[in-house]
């Protein structure tokens, strides 16, 4: 169960990583895309970093915001 979670977690990570270099490449601001994606600037940092427990709505607001697509990230 350990290896699971460290995947997972790991997974987050890369798919915060892809985040945040796409919300740079748009030049827009972690506050821009939280008030875009109607989620907090607190759950975006969080996201970028591959931290907490987000669900996948969030996700999907914020690749929504920034033109990825979701399945892609998930594969990642």
């Amino acid at each position: 169960m350990a290896n699971n979670t460290n995947t997972l977690r790991n997974k987050m990570k890369r798919i915060g990583i892809q985040i945040k270099e796409r919300r740079k490449a748009l030049e827009i601001t972690q506050t821009e895309l939280a008030e875009l994606a109607g989620i907090s600037t607190n759950t975006v940092v969080a996201v970028e970093r591959g931290q907490g427990d987000p669900k996948i709505s969030t996700y999907l607001s914020i690749c929504e915001v920034l033109g990825l697509e979701m399945a892609t990230k998930l594969k990642g």
